[in-house]
């Protein structure tokens, strides 16, 4: 009996812990999936080029290769320095997506 007792306070535990971690999961997912559909906008709209467009999604696809390395290293989660640094990484590729759809030539 004491052991099923252990087994559901375990499993109790563990679920708890992946629903602390699912909001920031979702938080940096979503605010990548903004990013993309932005530069998908902006290329239906011809206010990105297509090398600016591709040039765009690189620094996506970079940003979320160093998330899931972040998560492999620290057993799924992210620390909240891990999350600062990526969050830093989309505020800088947000602010990237802006001046690039304004026709601002500075990267």
């Amino acid at each position: 009996m004491s052991l099923r007792l252990s087994v559901s306070k375990i499993l109790a535990g563990l679920t708890l812990s992946m629903l602390v971690a699912a909001p920031a999961f979702a938080q940096v997912n979503a605010r990548q999936d903004r990013q993309h559909h932005r530069i998908e906008q902006g290329m239906r709209s011809g206010s990105l080029t297509p090398h600016e467009a591709r040039r765009l999604h690189r620094r996506e696809r970079s940003i979320a290769r160093q998330e899931r390395r972040m998560r492999w290293r620290n057993g799924g989660h992210l620390s909240r320095h891990q999350r600062h640094v990526i969050n830093k990484r989309l505020n800088r590729t947000s602010r990237a997506i802006y001046r690039k759809k304004h026709n601002w030539r500075n990267d």
